[in-house]
């Protein structure tokens, strides 16, 4: 008597396969740009759960007259290739944050940094709102979302998103959120922020029933 073949080892295999695809999480790659001091460094720290990579350097007499320190004099440190940090916003969606260098003598890495992103974050401070700028510009002509998130300084000028807008000349749907970079609570609240205008910005790209590839 020939014994039937055992179904149940396909099967439990075939669930476990299945099992393993699904638990592969979707992994965003996400720039945070801004000015010169704006707090991008402290961004990228304060919500990585991993220890993030850092690429700080003090700064010298080599930089004066290079760098523009007016309303940071106390900053001591400066970006010269890039921040890298890893937050998990959900189950299933981890963001890879790349924060851009501030300087307009490193600008030149900004196009192999952008390769591959979703999003942004740009860094605004009132103190210094023109410095942001160069970043709102960049995406804009690449049409990569972003949100624009105000760091908000104890001594900086105390305006309303909407003023922040104005200000910007941004578009009506681009997100303007005011935030602390210091605080894990308040940045993850502005990653939370960008993820929810990508998905916005997706689903206008890509109406209900349009393949998404």
């Amino acid at each position: 008597m020939v014994s039937k073949p055992s179904e149940p080892a396909e099967t439990e295999g075939s669930t476990r396969s299945a099992g393993s695809a699904a638990a592969v999480p979707v992994a965003v790659k996400i720039l945070v740009a801004g000015g010169f001091g704006v707090g991008k460094t402290t961004l990228v720290g304060a919500v990585s759960e991993i220890r993030p990579l850092q690429t700080e350097e003090l700064l010298t007499d080599r930089s004066l007259g290079v760098d523009d320190t007016e309303g940071v004099e106390q900053k001591t440190t400066t970006t010269v290739a890039m921040d890298f940090g890893r937050i998990t916003i959900r189950e299933g969606l981890v963001l890879y944050l790349f924060g851009t260098p501030g300087q307009d003598r490193f600008w030149f890495m900004w196009d192999e940094l952008s390769f591959g992103a979703l999003g942004a974050v740009v860094l605004a401070d009132t103190r210094r709102l023109a410095d942001c700028f160069p970043a709102v510009d960049y995406f804009e002509n690449r049409g990569l979302p972003f949100v624009v998130a105000v760091n908000c300084f104890a001594d900086g000028y105390d305006y309303a998103a909407e003023e922040i807008r104005e200000a910007l000349d941004l578009r009506a749907e681009t997100p303007v959120v005011l935030c602390d970079v210091r605080e894990r609570a308040s940045g993850k609240e502005v990653l939370t922020t960008l993820v929810r205008h990508l998905l916005a910005v997706n689903g206008a790209r890509n109406p209900a029933g349009a393949p998404t590839g």
